[in-house]
């Protein structure tokens, strides 16, 4: 049975369930211009990303970028894609199974953990309609962004809330806006920092490269910058670093305007050419590695530092699908689920023993 929106009626004789919702950026199905076309169409556009108007923007998308930028792209794609497809949906997925395994241990069939991306697929209108069929009522959305920015979390929400307010009956929604100074986040990018120089040694100094966002967006009020610094800072602290060993900058500008300052790629020239031997770099506003890590950080500023004088280059993965990433965003995911547990048989009066649809049901 369908309801006037073509949408399935509520599935009658299912439990209520809980579901968490991971979301990360998005990733294109294939490295080919084919494949990156549609991606990055919704991709640039989205207003949260591009704020340029509209009568402005589409054509210079569409008549331009879109002609010229996916066949490009897709070759700088095809340098990271592995047997297995894009390592950002792989790394992603692990973590989605993972959290789930973990979940069920308290909530048991109680509990769905799907992923969604924002760009491409799986999409996010799709995993919530795949809640419904299950019957999930209440939503935790928890984005795999550290640092907010309205260009990513915030892009996130307008998607779920723009999807959930079609349905008749909606579910109970709670939302995470990030995790940038998160104890065990903080502590996790420090071990994992740790752990590399313990193999591979340590150079003169460590960078933190964060994808930028246009300085007009900051100003404005999206509190990114401030919140990349705080990581910076903190990690460092654990480190015991003093300030002059690191360096917090930002990566991936796009377009003629001033993005958030200094960039990656020009510190990183600079330093070679001031004499600097060595360098470590780290994204720490990544979940998970991806193109702008694999390709943008581990390659291409890694050969722009060799370039100009540096000696030794050594890029430290993200914390993807460890035993700490996982750790965290269970963590996550079980404070923010707070009170949406499901009780405990045994916890009872003991004239309610059992639960039918979602409801407790009196013995007599």
């Amino acid at each position: 049975m369908t309801n006037y929106l073509g949408q399935s009626a509520h599935p009658h004789g299912e439990p209520l369930r809980t579901g968490v919702l991971l979301v990360n950026l998005g990733t294109p199905d294939e490295p080919t211009a084919k494949g990156l076309r549609p991606y990055l169409k919704q991709f640039l556009g989205d207003p949260r990303v591009i704020e340029w108007p509209a009568w402005l923007w589409k054509p210079v998308l569409n008549g331009i970028i879109l002609n010229v930028r996916p066949k490009k792209s897709a070759k700088l794609y095809e340098s990271i894609w592995t047997k297995d497809g894009s390592p950002l949906l792989i790394y992603s997925q692990n973590i989605a199974d993972k959290l789930q395994a973990n979940l069920q241990e308290v909530w048991s069939d109680n509990i769905r953990v799907a992923l969604a991306m924002r760009y491409g697929r799986p999409s996010i209108a799709e995993k919530l309609a795949e809640f419904r069929t299950a019957n999930v009522q209440r939503i935790l959305v928890l984005p795999l962004f550290p640092q907010y920015s309205a260009t990513t979390i915030a892009t996130i929400y307008d998607i779920v809330f723009d999807e959930v307010r079609r349905y008749r009956w909606m579910p109970e929604l709670r939302t995470v806006t990030g995790y940038h100074d998160n104890p065990l986040y903080i502590q996790a990018l420090a071990d994992s920092i740790r752990a590399f120089w313990d193999e591979n040694g340590r150079s003169a100094k460590l960078l933190y490269s964060f994808h930028g966002i246009p300085k007009s967006y900051f100003e404005k009020g999206d509190p990114y910058y401030c919140f990349c610094q705080k990581t910076a800072r903190l990690v460092s602290e654990a480190l015991g670093l003093a300030q002059d060993a690191f360096q917090v900058c930002f990566q991936s500008r796009f377009g003629p305007e001033e993005w958030l300052q200094p960039y990656t790629d020009k510190t990183l020239e600079q330093w070679a050419e001031d004499g600097l031997e060595s360098v470590d770099t780290i994204c720490p506003g990544f979940a998970v590695d991806c193109l702008e890590t694999l390709e943008e950080m581990a390659v291409e500023n890694r050969d722009g530092f060799l370039e100009a004088g540096g000696q030794q280059y050594q890029y430290i993965p993200c914390l993807n699908d460890s035993d700490a990433q996982i750790d965290l965003f269970t963590e996550l995911a079980k404070q923010h689920l707070q009170g949406w547990e499901p009780p405990e048989i045994g916890s009872l009066p003991t004239n309610v023993r059992t639960f039918t649809n979602g409801h407790a049901k009196k013995t007599v």
